[in-house]
């Protein structure tokens, strides 16, 4: 089952690519930018969702998707890296899997050349731990 974390992480992925969220049937489209702050998702990105979930805003989807993100939510969906360019794309837990991936019209990608969407980077716990490997070479090194 696709949870909600799980479809945020899969559109903070896609809004690193430029990929829009088309929200209201198509009378709007979304791009938070930045999608990170720091360790979490940015203001703009809450603020993103937050209109995404809302039922005034009717029906949202990933631009070059057909399953809205209200379909994603259910137990139907769980996501899933795309064989051609390793990004989170939805499948169904049973039936066929969604039709295409938000890749198919990014022209030029997958690109190894560039550097991946990523998920946020807890900067703090990072810098512990090589501090702690750090001290612990050095304490290995003066006994």
């Amino acid at each position: 089952m696709a949870n909600t974390e799980d479809v945020k992480k899969y559109l903070a992925y896609w809004f690193q690519l430029g990929k829009r969220v088309v929200v209201g049937n198509g009378v709007a489209s979304l791009l938070p930018q930045p999608v990170y702050k720091g360790d979490r998702y940015s203001q703009e990105f809450e603020e993103c969702w937050q209109k995404i979930i809302s039922p005034e805003s009717g029906d949202c989807y990933l631009e070059g998707t057909h399953e809205t993100i209200a379909e994603l939510l259910t137990s139907v969906w769980e996501m899933s890296p795309c064989s051609r360019c390793n990004m989170p794309i939805p499948m169904r837990n049973v039936g066929m899997p969604a039709e295409t991936c938000p890749c198919n019209n990014l022209p030029g990608w997958p690109n190894t050349d560039l550097p991946a969407p990523r998920s946020a980077v807890d900067n703090q716990s990072r810098l512990i731990g090589i501090r702690d490997r750090l001290l612990e070479n050095l304490s290995a090194k003066s006994k």
